[in-house]
């Protein structure tokens, strides 16, 4: 009877849900084989039994195996049905295994409700690492958006969705190393979750923005209204391509495919719908920073060879941007004011008989590994440079933290972050517009008092922010103002200690402390719900390989260096304009070196120790400038302080400090690193008071400033 219902179930399997199957036979052909799968339905294991190329055993909760309707399918499988929280349950598996019957289990144990990841149970890792299996991960994708799965009713849903099971290289799980059976059983609940982790991203579709977008568009509706700016619009998806199929229609008339075009726009929803458009002509948008000077304006559009920036009058006016765009050399300037005006009846046709009728024929041929953006790097500490990011390192790393962190359509994501800025761009604009959460862009992170009302107003989620801008808004927030953030997430600067601990106190809010950098569009790591440890910045993420060079006089850590799919094309200098200066380091061609000096402990997580550039020889010792600010918190917790040095003639350099506490001093620094057991090296002979400390656009401290301020001292 078995024999004969399987092969009917398959062809209906593959009639109504159009299923793809991705293997290799031989992976298969181990005696003692795990396979694992994330769980998305309650047709997960039907369809493993059916398209597998074997007769496993599969491993189901005896709340499943008691209910009539699901005893049916199961009668066409093999199966043992334990009690996760039974001690006992994973021994009658490691039996199976040991007698060389192939087991399938789902190491989340239940169905998610998130979409992604939900809690990954040691069980089924400590199986492999005692029996010594061979574990092979199979990713099922599409079936949590039948009406088998639980997701939410806000979650798009089709009656025959297509569903896709692609099976991934196997790995190997060795015991790990502990002192006891309970710590060696939760290492090895780690290693699993980080497969199945490195699972969910490895099985990403290959494509460009433009085509994720339409993706986007059709998974969750043309209708779906998802962003909102300072005009208080709901836009949909249908609207989105709308701006960007309209605006890219006149821009690419006075542009060439390739050719870089400046964008020097806020946080509006047209700036998002432009870029898109942008990258579907293969035109590279530039994204300019607003808040330079001209000559870090001019020096970013000659190392990107950009001749046209399209910008809004409006903008320009609000922002006292006219002077520096009268500085700029070789510029022509569009105004969005004067494109609109341009939009005639035959584009208004065109635009609603073809383009939004076939959205995906607009798009260009291109490679993921096209050009799709240009980011300028900061400038805290030199000349900005031209960061060119692909397709494939922007989607990559969108995936890469869709792999640990569950954003969803439930979710609604402020951002108020500048689109200039990586962090801006990625995380807070393009990651919630791909994967259907909503999204309020806001114009400026500065308006402290404003954005925790918005936050409050918009019944927000998720929001991102630097350490600066998280404590101003901290500062001016009503304690009820951040009641639905589930994800505060920090990055681009280190995260104050005081910051942390002040969040925590009013709002009862955990922050996410992240890092990452232009360079890797930018996320390298994060702290997550499953993976979280107070004074680092998390582990690192799935798909990046990385390397420690030792730094001489630093004792632990080492300079990072990484290598991965989120990792840029290239540099574009303003000394070699135009030309495409690919990554490449001590570590070999294709590695970003960092240039931050790291520790990676025991369970992968990461310490910044400090930058390459911020430490000052004192005397033949390398002092770090970050512990000497960490000291000057200490001493002084409710004021902001920063640190540079200066040339010394007796010892090298020296170090200076600036703070806007007027009532530090030395002899409170002092005391302070005598308590905490700081060398009194790291404590500043020389401390300058300042009304505020330069800040960059992004928020980060202006260390160029800085350093010149210090020598003038």
């Amino acid at each position: 009877m078995r024999a004969l219902l399987r092969p009917l179930l398959r062809l209906v399997a593959r009639l109504l849900f159009r299923v793809e199957v991705r293997f290799r036979a031989a992976e298969f052909s181990q005696r003692k084989l795990l396979i694992v799968a994330n769980h998305e339905s309650f047709l997960d294991g039907l369809l493993l039994g059916l398209f597998l190329p074997l007769d496993p055993v599969f491993v189901v909760h005896t709340g499943i195996a008691r209910q009539w309707g699901f005893r049916l399918l199961l009668s066409q499988v093999d199966y043992l049905a334990v009690d996760p929280t039974s001690p006992m349950a994973m021994k009658k598996v490691i039996r199976l295994i040991e007698s060389g019957r192939p087991v399938v289990i789902f190491p989340e144990g239940r169905i998610t409700l998130t979409g992604s990841l939900m809690k990954v149970y040691d069980g089924p890792a400590f199986v492999a690492a005692k029996t010594g299996a061979t574990v092979i991960p199979v990713r099922l994708d599409g079936a949590s958006r039948s009406y088998f799965s639980r997701l939410s009713g806000r979650y798009p849903k089709a009656l025959f969705p297509k569903i896709r099971l692609t099976v991934l290289a196997p790995a190997h799980f060795p015991m790990p190393a502990a002192s006891t059976a309970k710590l060696r059983r939760r290492k090895a609940g780690e290693q699993m979750r980080k497969l199945m982790q490195e699972m969910i991203f490895a099985s990403r579709p290959t494509q460009t923005l433009y085509g994720a977008l339409c993706d986007a568009a059709a998974l969750f509706g043309r209708g779906r209204r998802l962003l909102e700016d300072v005009k208080q619009i709901e836009y949909s998806y249908n609207d989105l391509l709308k701006m960007a199929l309209i605006l890219a229609r006149q821009i690419e008339r006075v542009s060439v495919p390739g050719e870089k075009v400046g964008l020097l726009l806020p946080n509006l929803v047209p700036t998002i719908g432009l870029l898109f458009g942008l990258t579907a002509r293969k035109r590279v948008p530039a994204m300019l920073n607003y808040t330079a000077g001209s000559d870090a304006m001019q020096a970013a559009c000659t190392a990107a060879e950009v001749k046209t920036v399209v910008t809004s009058r409006a903008f320009v006016e609000q922002a006292k941007l006219g002077d520096k765009l009268a500085g700029l050399q070789g510029i022509e300037l569009l105004y969005l004011e004067d494109i609109r005006a341009r939009i005639g009846l035959a584009d208004k046709l065109w635009l609603v008989l073809w383009g939004l009728r076939f959205p995906r024929a607009f798009e260009l041929h291109a490679s993921p590994e096209d050009a799709a953006v240009v980011l300028f790097t900061s400038g805290s500490e030199g000349k900005p440079k031209g960061v060119v990011l692909p397709h494939r390192a922007i989607l990559a790393n969108i995936a890469q933290i869709r792999a640990v962190i569950d954003f969803s359509v439930d979710d609604k994501v402020l951002n108020a972050l500048p689109i200039f800025h990586s962090f801006g761009l990625t995380a807070g604009a393009l990651l919630p517009v791909l994967t259907g959460a909503n999204l309020f862009l806001y114009p400026s992170p500065l308006h402290y008092r404003v954005i925790p009302e918005v936050a409050y107003d918009r019944s927000c989620t998720v929001l991102f922010g630097t350490s600066t801008f998280l404590g101003n808004y901290a500062r001016f927030a009503h304690p009820y103002d951040f009641y639905r953030l589930r994800y505060v997430v920090a990055g681009a600067e280190k995260l104050s200690e005081a910051v942390r601990s002040q969040w925590f106190e009013k709002f009862g809010v955990r922050i996410f402390e992240g890092y990452g950098a232009t360079e890797t569009a930018p996320v390298l790591a994060v702290n997550t719900p499953m993976a979280y440890k107070t004074g680092t910045v998390g582990n690192l993420l799935p798909g990046i390989e990385h390397k420690l060079v030792p730094v001489p006089g630093i004792a632990n850590g080492g300079i990072l260096h990484v290598r991965g799919p989120n990792v840029m094309a290239g540099y574009l200098k303003a000394d070699r304009s135009g030309v495409l200066q690919a990554p490449v380091s001590e570590a070999g061609e294709g590695w970003y070196e960092t240039g931050d000096v790291v520790d990676i402990d025991d369970e992968g997580f990461v310490k910044i120790v400090g930058r390459v550039k911020r430490f000052a020889k004192i005397a033949g010792e390398m002092v770090s400038l970050e512990v000497v600010e960490k000291l000057a918190v200490a001493t002084s917790p409710d004021k902001p302080h920063a640190v540079s040095s200066q040339p010394d003639a007796a010892k090298g350099e020296a170090l200076v400090l600036f703070t806007t506490d007027p009532r530090l001093t030395r002899e409170a620094l002092a005391g302070k690193a005598r308590e905490l057991g700081v060398p009194e090296l790291a404590v500043p002979r020389k401390i300058q008071v300042v009304d505020a400390l330069p800040l960059l656009g992004t928020g980060k401290i202006d260390y160029v400033t800085l350093k010149q301020m210090a020598e003038a001292a």
